[in-house]
């Protein structure tokens, strides 16, 4: 059964895959055939097919939005903004989220079987684009009838892909919502990742990608994910909430275990990582985020690549303390859209808590998007 096709009464978390024949081209000219989807719907679509609304996740993100994830046991990642009454209600709206292009959930990528030779594909995947992502949703939505977009939201990595669609695809999008993202990925941010790839490739376990029979770099891994959290945070929150506060003890050791909350947490926050994602896709989809610049393919001028979206609406949410996106990086994106001619409204919201500030609990944010999403059904 399709997912527009589900039961009034089954409205909520409906876990699905499914393979397409493809071709699916790539940006790097290679092409995938067949493509691999796992996704959650959450609603019905409407008759008229006009309420369907995508949801794009972040790097580390995945499909489980608003449902438990099979793997942690933890609830969805973005359940503060899913359910009845809120923003994105299932009675109104019928939600898709989509496991990216690369990821590790379901969904074509390193850690997934290649149909062709019956192995995991590891090293010999594709490289890959966001906008290679943005089609690979395209051809999904296809596959389940979805024509236009009520809405597209995204936030971090998410908000790429959200900026991304209606570039694409036009006529297939009434509105775009991008929340502490950017339009291109900056030198810092494409340093830090590196420091993360080099971490799992120098891991002993790694062995050039190939290691699904036997152990993951998990040490790597963890490394890496500990390196990009600090990014995620603001100095201001780990001031708050750890300081230089010691870790279960009344003294400092004098040695190398973790002194500190902070370092403590940051290990918490590594081997936890390694229990729910793979190395290689953490290599392939931050080199995808490196990648990542709108205004490449239209001769470096970010208003070019939004000058056929004019008939989209768009709404750019920053936080003031998120410094791996900060917001004179969205201020860019608005001054784009007006020069473009696109309908775009800005708000940069506070919060202590930095770059991951839209997956916590953000009543402020939340308003914005149930009233921006209310405006355009006027």
């Amino acid at each position: 059964m399709d997912a527009h096709a589900q039961s009034h009464d089954d409205l909520f978390g409906l876990d699905r895959h499914v393979r397409l024949a493809g071709p699916l081209p790539l940006d790097s000219g290679a092409s995938l055939t067949p493509v691999d989807f796992a996704y959650e719907t959450y609603g019905t679509l409407n008759s008229e097919r006009s309420n369907a609304i995508l949801i794009c996740h972040a790097l580390t993100g995945d499909q489980y939005v608003a449902s438990q994830h099979p793997i942690t046991g933890k609830p969805g990642w973005w359940e503060r903004i899913i359910g009845s009454g809120k923003p994105l209600d299932p009675e109104r709206h019928f939600i898709i989220c989509i496991n990216v292009l690369g990821s590790c959930l379901g969904s074509s990528g390193p850690s997934a079987v290649d149909p062709a030779t019956g192995d995991k594909w590891g090293m010999r995947f594709p490289v890959i684009t966001v906008a290679d992502m943005v089609r690979a949703q395209a051809m999904l939505l296809d596959h389940l009838g979805v024509e236009r977009l009520n809405a597209v939201i995204g936030g971090s990595m998410g908000g790429m892909q959200a900026l991304s669609w209606p570039v694409l695809f036009p006529e297939r999008v009434e509105s775009a919502i991008v929340i502490a993202s950017t339009a291109r990925h900056s030198a810092q941010n494409i340093a830090f990742h590196e420091v993360g790839r080099q971490a799992i490739m120098a891991d002993p376990r790694w062995q050039g990608g190939a290691y699904y029979d036997g152990e993951a770099p998990s040490a790597g891994l963890a490394v890496a994910r500990m390196a990009a959290h600090i990014t995620y945070l603001s100095e201001a929150g780990l001031t708050e909430k750890f300081g230089r506060r010691l870790q279960g003890r009344e003294a400092k050791t004098f040695g190398f275990d973790a002194d500190f909350q902070i370092e403590s947490y940051l290990r918490h926050q590594g081997i936890s990582f390694v229990e729910r994602f793979d190395a290689n896709s953490y290599l392939y989809i931050t080199r995808a985020m490196d990648y990542f610049d709108l205004a490449e393919n239209h001769g470096g001028t970010l208003a070019k690549a939004f000058g056929k979206c004019r008939d989209t609406r768009f709404c750019i949410i920053s936080f003031d303390t998120d410094w791996l996106y900060p917001t004179e990086e969205s201020r860019h994106i608005v001054h784009a859209l007006n020069a473009a001619g696109a309908p775009a409204s800005f708000v940069e919201l506070s919060s202590p808590f930095g770059h991951d500030a839209f997956l916590l609990e953000a009543p402020e944010m939340n308003r914005v998007i149930d009233g921006f999403l209310k405006a355009g059904a006027l």
